[in-house]
């Protein structure tokens, strides 16, 4: 990735106190990146964090479009720009079938996984498009073969898909080398959650480190390779 920020990059990492946005950070961390890693809970980023050197923790509510503006704008002063922001805030609801489908879940749905996106890729494009930059978001198998049981949650991301192509259409018409990619998984595993589930084999979900190396190898990836694609993170 070239532009302004070549010497010294930043990343943003949207729901970094995640299971994948904590292993994200850390691979992050590991390029040479300086992480700003935005959470809504101070304890928990603290948690995640702690002794690491190279993250800039802040809380922020991504849904209050004012309060990302003024992130954004911390982030270009105290860091010069963001040349990477990756959205791993997300969630869950299914129900048993479309009518059981509430609205209340799908309210919440939106809020979380698109209104996020919407939010921090506006507040971000411009850096974005100025440091030829990366927009990544996680996006699911089920936008393919969307059922009646998780109807809401395939909506929801299939809105996900259709902004993180128009975004892409943006960064080209805009002539920037900047790009926006969707990580396609069924489902995220992490160590946790097979110590507490040894029974289970998680069929087809994906380990938030094999995510995070990903996400974190698109900076090196060319443009006119990744801008507007969907990457199956089973084939990587």
């Amino acid at each position: 990735m070239t532009g302004a920020g070549a010497g010294a990059r930043t990343a943003v990492v949207a729901g970094a106190s995640s299971a994948s946005g904590a292993a994200l950070t850390r691979a992050l961390l590991e390029d040479g990146f300086t992480v700003v890693a935005v959470g809504t809970d101070t304890g928990r980023l603290a948690s995640a964090f702690d002794g690491l050197d190279g993250v800039d923790r802040r809380v922020c509510d991504l849904t209050d479009e004012s309060a990302v503006a003024a992130l954004a704008a911390e982030v270009l002063v105290q860091h010069g720009g963001a040349d990477a922001l990756f959205h791993l805030v997300g969630g869950w609801r299914g129900a048993r079938g479309i009518t059981t489908q509430a609205r209340s879940d799908y309210d919440t749905l939106h809020r979380s996984v698109f209104v996020t996106l919407f939010n921090t890729s506006r507040a971000f494009y411009d850096q974005l498009a100025a440091r030829d930059g990366r927009l990544a978001a996680v996006s699911a198998t089920a936008v393919a073969a969307p059922i009646a049981g998780n109807a809401s949650y395939a909506a929801v991301k299939a809105s996900v898909d259709a902004w993180l192509q128009a975004v892409a259409d943006g960064f080209s018409k805009d002539g920037t080398a900047a790009a926006a990619t969707a990580v396609v998984v069924k489902a995220l595993v992490d160590d946790r959650m097979r110590a507490e589930h040894p029974e289970r084999t998680f069929p087809g979900y994906t380990h938030v480190a094999d995510l995070a190396r990903i996400l974190a190898s698109l900076p090196g990836r060319p443009a006119t390779e990744i801008n507007g694609a969907r990457i199956d993170a089973v084939r990587g």
